[in-house]
């Protein structure tokens, strides 16, 4: 009998405290950047990620010599496609926001269209490398090439709240 006391006893203070903690918000304090302090990455940073994911890639494909030939090709584009993807966010935080929506799609377009040219310049350059690849090379290479996406921020919730222009 004690031990069925005890054990409900501890269930509720277990419910008790996990409901006192989900109910809890954060304090009042500084904006989103101090709860992120990476959030805000200078270019050197950006670079260094950028040649050890490149890094990752290289060494976990096990490249052959004849392999070897379309890799300088296929990274010159993802370097590319990097830097596009910088230039693009700076514009857009540098830029003022249209009022005019017709201007925000023509904007968007224009980006949407030197993307699309620069993905197409990217799996031109990949297609030689990837048809080159054993099967184990082709399995590591789509595990690895996942983390060349800078996509990290929308699946930590780094941009909740934050206002998107596009």
């Amino acid at each position: 009998m004690w031990r069925a006391i005890l054990a409900a006893m501890t269930a509720l203070m277990l419910i008790g405290t996990v409901s006192v903690w989900a109910q809890q918000r954060p304090a009042p304090g500084p904006g989103p950047e101090a709860q992120y302090p990476h959030r805000e990455l200078t270019p050197e940073d950006r670079r260094a990620f950028l040649d050890a994911r490149i890094a990752a890639l290289k060494a976990g494909l096990e490249l052959t010599p004849d392999q070897e030939k379309n890799w300088p090709t296929f990274e010159q584009a993802i370097r590319s496609f990097a830097k596009l993807r910088v230039d693009h966010r700076e514009a857009m935080r540098t830029a003022t926001p249209p009022a005019d929506p017709i201007e925000r799609l023509r904007r968007r377009g224009e980006a949407m269209t030197s993307t699309g040219a620069a993905l197409k310049q990217l799996a031109d350059t990949a297609q030689p490398l990837y048809q080159s690849l054993d099967d184990g090379q082709k399995r590591r290479f789509q595990i690895l090439a996942r983390h060349l996406r800078p996509h990290w921020r929308h699946h930590h919730g780094l941009d909740e709240g934050r206002e998107r222009n596009r």
